[in-house]
């Protein structure tokens, strides 16, 4: 464990920071948690751009060593204070599995997700189906990816399944209907309910809440 407790700039909507929170809690690591309202522009005080240029969160500050990126985030805390590599696994395949579905998170759904919704979110447009349908391509190929698998990359859960969960969580509570991807579908149930005893409830469910509370009316 750390020689202090590790701080973490966060706010409780964000996905990114809710996937570190929960991966925090499934490895046993307290965290030293910093509310950093972007709303109110806390995220670009002198302060934290010195720490983190492109002002953003989550961003971690472990005794001076500082790392943003919540994938990266993840996966270092894992590396440093897991207390074993079941949820990122050392051997190369299979670490490698896990990246390939944390790049695609990154690169494809979770930019898809954004696409769609943070307009409707934050700036009240309206629904638009092209970009839904960009969005269902990308469920569509998570569904093949767990074609035979219990989880994200094989057969028990790792960070790839913590990232991606919480853009499902999202889907949920803003209503988009998923049900046509079955894998996908039983995937996200039994996740949430490997998560349930690391806060999936407090943190992921209830942030996602937040968040959708704020999809502005016409």
């Amino acid at each position: 464990m750390p020689s202090q407790p590790i701080k973490m700039y966060y706010l409780p909507p964000s996905p990114p920071c809710r996937a570190v929170l929960m991966t925090a809690r499934v490895i046993g690591l307290d965290l030293d948690l910093v509310v950093t309202n972007i709303m109110e522009g806390q995220h670009k005080t002198p302060e934290f751009l010195k720490m983190n240029p492109q002002h953003t969160i989550p961003t971690m500050d472990d005794s001076g060593f500082i790392l943003w990126e919540s994938r990266a985030i993840m996966a270092y805390l894992v590396n440093a204070y897991g207390k074993d590599d079941a949820i990122y696994p050392k051997n190369p395949r299979q670490r490698a599995i896990v990246d390939q579905r944390l790049q695609f998170d990154v690169g494809t759904l979770f930019p898809r997700y954004l696409e769609l919704y943070g307009p409707m979110l934050f700036r009240g447009e309206s629904y638009n189906e092209k970009l839904a349908e960009k969005l269902d391509e990308a469920l569509g190929w998570l569904n093949t990816m767990l074609e035979g698998h219990t989880f994200a990359a094989g057969d028990n859960l790792t960070i790839a399944d913590i990232s991606i969960v919480v853009t499902l969580t999202n889907l949920e509570a803003l209503g988009y209907d998923y049900s046509s991807h079955e894998n996908v579908s039983k995937w996200f149930e039994r996740s949430k309910k490997a998560l349930e005893p690391y806060g999936y409830e407090e943190i992921d469910k209830s942030g996602a809440q937040i968040l959708a509370s704020f999809m502005k009316k016409d």
